[in-house]
């Protein structure tokens, strides 16, 4: 039997990211430079140019895939955990919603909800949904990670993948990325950890995750990235940002090892350090003492070394995250392109 093939689609501010992946085997792993302002707060600004780039890339790179699975945008998506009382689909799609209240301000019928039952109601052996009849209820309580996104994202994201060739099968925040990676590799991993940090180095923010197991507790967002360093060497250099930002890909002149560059790296680990004291402090029992590290950030030395060393906590490589990981060029940038297809 033919391994079914899905194209993974990772599309950040920067840099697109493209895994085709076959029967849980990474195939080829592609990115290209994203134009500029082609990505704004969490939107694709042109559905055509978009299109235009991914079907240019696969066909450049030959790249050969039927269906996509795409990360939705962190801007566009809500996740929660919760807790309700047991009842049918039904009524969970009727009520989830409102689940959401604090945190959307715009009208419901705007987005679209999603759900998956966490993992200790399937290990206890229980149906989530099983022995409530419409209008009965059982006194039970069953544990969910809900997801609302915006419905307009979505439908840009199909009508994107439909004129570069391609049908959307998956679609989900980044986090339901690391959860896909981290319950592939249970055997693997959990002989290092059975809590999991794992730290974006984006190029608009950092989020560092926190799961246990393959449950996510918290996500923390710092408003900083990538961009930061670019301001850094456009000052130091007397150079636009955009000139900056190719020092900053190429290490110009070194440029990543200046003074000007290696406070930045510091004030960033100071920001990780304080959000991970509050996740500590929310979470007292918490024994968390790796991280592993992905996004554009992960390849800049300086800044891991002064990551590691204000934390005090061990670093890994996120390809360890994916299976033959180590076999995979540049694979840190690919974690999430390479995990949404395990969805």
């Amino acid at each position: 039997m033919a391994k079914k093939t899905i194209l993974g689609i990772d599309i950040g501010y920067d840099q697109l990211k493209l895994a085709l992946v076959a029967g849980g085997e990474v195939i080829s792993t592609v990115s290209a430079a994203m134009p500029e302002n082609l990505m704004m707060e969490g939107r694709i600004t042109s559905r055509e140019t978009m299109s235009e780039l991914i079907r240019t890339t696969m066909k450049d790179n030959k790249l050969k895939a039927n269906y996509a699975a795409v990360v939705l945008p962190n801007e566009a998506v809500y996740v929660k955990n919760v807790s309700m009382p047991q009842m049918t689909v039904d009524q969970l799609v009727y009520n989830l919603p409102f689940e959401f209240n604090d945190y959307i301000t715009g009208e419901i019928r705007d987005y679209v909800f999603d759900y998956a039952v966490l993992k200790d109601e399937e290990e206890a052996g229980q149906d989530a949904f099983s022995g409530a009849e419409a209008g009965e209820t059982t006194g039970k309580k069953m544990s969910l990670m809900a997801v609302g996104a915006q419905r307009s994202v979505l439908e840009d994201a199909q009508a994107i993948l439909r004129k570069a060739g391609l049908r959307m099968k998956i679609a989900a925040p980044a986090l339901c990325t690391y959860i896909s990676l981290i319950r592939a590799g249970k055997d693997r991993l959990y002989q290092t950890a059975d809590e999991f940090g794992i730290l974006d180095l984006g190029y608009e923010a950092i989020r560092l995750y926190m799961f246990r197991g393959d449950r996510h507790v918290a996500t923390r967002v710092l408003e900083i990235g990538l961009s930061t360093l670019d301001e850094v060497i456009s000052d130091a250099f007397g150079v636009d940002v955009h000139l900056a930002h190719t020092y900053l890909m190429n290490n110009y002149e070194n440029c990543l090892e200046r003074e000007e560059c290696l406070n930045a790296y510091e004030n960033i680990a100071v920001e990780l350090m304080r959000a991970m004291n509050f996740y500590r402090f929310s979470n007292p029992d918490s024994t968390l003492s790796d991280l592993w590290l992905c996004g554009g950030g992960a390849v800049i030395r300086p800044l891991t070394d002064a990551i590691g060393e204000m934390l005090d906590m061990e670093l890994h490589p996120a390809a360890e995250l994916v299976p033959g990981g180590a076999s995979i060029p540049e694979c840190n940038s690919f974690v999430q392109a390479i995990g949404i297809t395990f969805e």
